[in-house]
């Protein structure tokens, strides 16, 4: 999921030539925290977004709106069209606040899905109750405002949020939405990005937040299936369906004992390929 501000739409025009799965047109972090800058960037983002969705029809489109709880909230949702993919929601706390976004867009007539943003202490501890409201179908842990939401530091391990980053992936996991994973802020290094990624891929978390063009290439390497991967999958399942046709509930494949969290993994790699 590759972000771009809600105020360039030279840099929105481009969102698709790196070839990321999803794009988000940002009118938080990306813009400045005052009223001019806000208010100038959303016929920006607006108009951006229904050219990108005219020209990309295969790319899904976010817009990241501000927080429920800034003051700058209620005019963002201007920006929104029924024809998103959804809309991005950081800083979510609660269950309430998550059913009251819901409840504001769909008064406005946009029934948008919602990518829950949870990057501060409250929402990393409520996380599974914020996931269960159905209008919610993704996740990100946004772990640069959690860390500065406890006072803590960032440290190029990720050890201050381990425990974040967990929580979120194992409460998206038990609501069934999917989880990405955080950002990079060390653009012109490629070795810290796979490192983090191989982190979060590790967690559980099936996609990857980015901030840079070059950095989708290597989010895709690390959460994407390689064909090598996708042929394994076939060809286990495939001997899994010969082993249960001749009657053997276990058999070896590659020299592996095969049980049933193996054939659910290659089940579920299939399902998620392109």
């Amino acid at each position: 999921m590759l972000f771009a501000p809600g105020n360039r739409a030279d840099l929105i025009a481009k969102l698709p030539r790196s070839g990321p799965d999803a794009v988000v047109i940002d009118l938080e972090d990306a813009v400045p925290a005052t009223d001019e800058a806000k208010a100038a960037a959303r016929p920006v983002a607006r108009d951006a977004a229904r050219e990108l969705l005219a020209a990309a029809p295969h790319l899904a489109v976010f817009v990241r709106v501000n927080s429920p709880h800034s003051p700058y909230f209620d005019d963002d949702l201007s920006v929104l069209t029924p024809e998103l993919t959804g809309v991005v929601v950081p800083k979510l706390e609660s269950a309430q606040d998550a059913r009251r976004v819901a409840d504001t867009l769909a008064a406005r007539g946009l029934p948008l899905p919602i990518l829950a943003g949870l990057e501060t202490g409250a929402g990393v501890w409520n996380a599974r109750e914020i996931l269960d409201v159905p209008e919610v179908a993704w996740a990100y842990f946004g772990a640069e405002d959690y860390t500065t939401d406890l006072g803590g530091e960032r440290t190029p391990g990720n050890l201050e949020v381990l425990y974040a980053r967990s929580r979120v992936a194992l409460a998206a996991r038990l609501a069934g939405v999917a989880a990405l994973d955080i950002v990079v802020t060390r653009l012109n290094d490629e070795a810290a990005f796979r490192e983090d990624a191989r982190q979060g891929r590790a967690l559980g978390y099936s996609g990857k937040l980015c901030i840079h063009p070059a950095q989708v290439a290597l989010a895709h390497e690390h959460f994407g299936p390689t064909p090598q991967d996708l042929a394994r999958a076939q060809r286990l399942l495939a001997a899994a369906a010969e082993a249960e046709a001749r009657g053997h509930g276990a058999f070896s494949f590659d020299g592996q004992m095969v049980d049933e969290p193996m054939l659910a993994k290659a089940r579920a790699l299939l399902h998620r390929a392109p």
